[in-house]
């Protein structure tokens, strides 16, 4: 695997609704597909407005200097028959002590849990409530 993995998603909705979602970390949780998600700070960074969204983690006492640099980045493209969204695991900027160790036992997973948020972002966007 190189040091970015993507995972890319149809979405019949315009890309404004599942920006809204993404912009506001308060509701990861309730997307996060691996169910790891408990808490965020906002901060992210907003790249191009419905387009473009990144953030990084970190670990945070002894092991953020150990741990962490994982960006996290949606590309929202609207394309005929609705929006397609692009989910990217970016490793590029990880601690070079966790790299290895988070690739070799971290990627399957996260590919499938990818997989899942994309997914659960297209059931709240298009649930009609």
């Amino acid at each position: 695997m190189s040091d970015v993995l993507s995972v890319q998603r149809l979405i019949p909705s315009p890309p404004e609704p599942i920006f809204d979602l993404l912009v506001d970390p308060a509701g990861h949780s309730e997307i996060d597909g691996g169910g790891t998600v408990k808490g965020a700070r906002s901060g992210g960074r907003r790249l191009e407005e419905n387009r473009r969204i990144a953030w990084q983690t970190t670990a945070s006492g002894p092991a953020g200097s150990l741990l962490g640099g994982r960006i996290w980045r949606y590309v929202i493209e609207p394309v005929e028959g609705g929006t397609l969204v692009t989910e990217s695991w970016d490793l590029t900027q990880e601690r070079v002590t966790s790299k290895f160790v988070v690739k070799a036992t971290m990627t399957d997973a996260t590919k499938r849990n990818m997989e899942r948020t994309l997914a659960r972002i297209e059931e709240l966007v298009t649930s009609v409530g």
